[in-house]
């Protein structure tokens, strides 16, 4: 008995620290060697400063930007509480704010229909991309609010639609980060 104690409590602590500090230790530093970028989260530099993720969706609410998808992350946008809200689609919380938020966009661009990425949360509420169509129906108004013209505009979501990956996986989407730094660099707000 005691020696199958003293095994026991000799397993635990080898592996504890092989796979509570050796692997995670090993595992990180495969990957800095190999996808730093990756690994340390894809940000975006701006003139030596952090300015986002290209893997975290961050709020814009100015009229001259590109909105991204709603988030239900924490505060929104919270990476460290991510998670849906777990709303059915009979909730009565959930439908009086999308209908809301229909109606605001609808205010905004009467003559067409709202895209659905831009009522509704993704999974993890930290979504960093929009669709083409969610992009599309925003291009009025930014062009607008910047003194451009809409196919100028349209290009530029042209630039930054990025296709289905390995060519099946996914749907067509916009980087909405990428997009807005790209409209502040082409004809800056004024």
């Amino acid at each position: 008995m005691l020696k199958n104690l003293k095994i026991s409590i000799l397993m635990t602590i080898v592996t504890t620290i092989l796979l509570g500090v050796v692997y995670p230790f090993a595992v990180t530093a495969l990957a800095q060697l190999i996808f730093p970028h990756q690994a340390n989260g894809e940000l975006i530099m701006r003139n030596g400063k952090v300015v986002g993720s290209h893997l975290i969706g961050q709020p814009f609410s100015s009229p001259g930007y590109f909105r991204s998808r709603p988030s239900a992350a924490g505060t929104g946008y919270d990476a460290g509480n991510s998670g849906g809200s777990n709303l059915g689609p009979t909730n009565k919380m959930l439908i009086d704010r999308v209908n809301g938020d229909v109606q605001k966009l609808q205010a905004e661009n009467p003559n067409m229909p709202v895209p659905i990425d831009l009522v509704t949360t993704s999974a993890s509420g930290l979504d960093p991309h929009i669709s083409p169509e969610a992009a599309a129906f925003q291009t009025p108004r930014v062009a607008r609010e910047r003194g451009m013209t809409e196919s100028d505009v349209r290009a530029l979501v042209d630039k930054h639609t990025e296709g289905r990956q390995l060519g099946f996986l996914g749907e067509p989407r916009v980087n909405v980060l990428e997009l807005n730094m790209d409209l502040d660099t082409v004809h800056p707000l004024h």
